[in-house]
This record gives C-alpha cells, structure tokens and sequence, in this order.
C-alpha cells in the first residue's frame, strides 16, 4: 500500500510539473488529487525538493527504458529517430511536456541535487541520440556536423523547443509534427 501511494503522488506530481512547472504546484494540490492528507505526502516525501528529485530520477529513468526499446526494435536509423521524437510529441497528447525541459525553465530557484538528476537525464539522453546518429554516420547514412555530440543536442533542443512552441497552439499535435518531421526527414531520411 505504502508503495503505491508513493507511486500515486509521484504519478499527480509529476503531471502537475510537466503541466505548470516546479513553482506552480504544492503539497495541497496533490493531497486533493490523491485524496490523502498532506501528512501522508510528508511521510513519503519529507520535502517539494525530494519529491522533484525522485520525481526527475524515475523520468530519466522512464526515458532510458524508452530509449532502450527503440534500440532494440526492428527498426531502421531513420525509424528509430522518428520514434524518438514520438516520445516528445506523445507527451503533447496530454498537454504536457518534457519535465526535465520544464525544470530547466526553473532552474535557477533548484536545488543542487535536482540540478545534477536534471544534467544525468540530459547527458544521457545526448549520449543514446549520439550513439544512434554515430550508427548511421558509420553505415554512411548520415552526416553529422560539426559532431555526432552537438548534433544530439541540436535535436534535442528542437524537440523540446517545438513542444514549447506547438502548446499553446490550437492543434499541438500538429503543429510540433509540422515543425519536427519535415525537419528530421531532410536530414535523416535514407533517400
């Protein structure tokens, strides 16, 4: 029990940061969502900064579980790189986006320890990318410039960038999948 009123919380948390962000939401929010009292949170989660610490762990680790079945698919390189935007284009289904993307707009009021989960998820998101597009530079598929490293990032900042930029819009869907896939078919398409 103890185990999924954890898993609950942390489930409402995270939806209300990825929806609001670091500042807008609090322990009273939660506590109506979940139907506890905010002593039970406490009991969990002694602290916001502890909660948002756990909270970007089990993201990271949520996206290198993602990371890692796009790998293991059938899929070809270019396959692979659409379906690791789908990742940020789902989030947009429910009107959220990236958390730690989200964070990175707070991080200045941050804690050190969520600083550093915070660069992990990055580091190694950059790194999986980065593997990926060192594939195809290998198998002569691909050109990466000036390096497979700073094109990783490039994408990544796209990606969330076009997260950003398709919220408010009338039709998010469609608008980070206009701004996105035209984009990754002209550079990573096989033809």
């Amino acid at each position: 029990m103890e185990n999924n009123t954890a898993e609950r919380i942390l489930n409402v948390a995270q939806d209300m940061v990825r929806n609001r962000g670091y500042s807008a939401f609090s322990y009273a929010d939660i506590s109506k969502q979940v139907g506890i009292r905010k002593a039970s949170i406490h009991y969990h989660f002694p602290s916001k900064d502890e909660l948002v610490q756990e909270l970007v762990k089990r993201y990271r680790e949520g996206m290198v579980r993602a990371c890692d079945r796009i790998a293991q698919s059938n899929l070809s390189l270019d396959q692979q790189i659409i379906q690791f935007a789908n990742l940020y284009r789902d989030g947009l289904e429910n009107e959220q986006i990236c958390l730690c993307a989200m964070l990175a707009a707070d991080f200045a009021v941050l804690p050190q320890a969520i600083h550093d989960e915070i660069q992990v998820f990055f580091r190694e998101t950059e790194a999986w990318l980065a593997n990926l597009l060192q594939q195809g530079c290998d198998a002569h598929i691909w050109h990466c410039q000036p390096s497979v490293e700073q094109e990783a990032k490039g994408l990544i900042a796209m990606l969330q960038g076009a997260q950003l930029l398709a919220r408010p819009a009338a039709d998010s869907i469609a608008t980070f999948e206009q701004v996105v896939y035209p984009m990754l078919k002209a550079k990573f398409s096989k033809s």
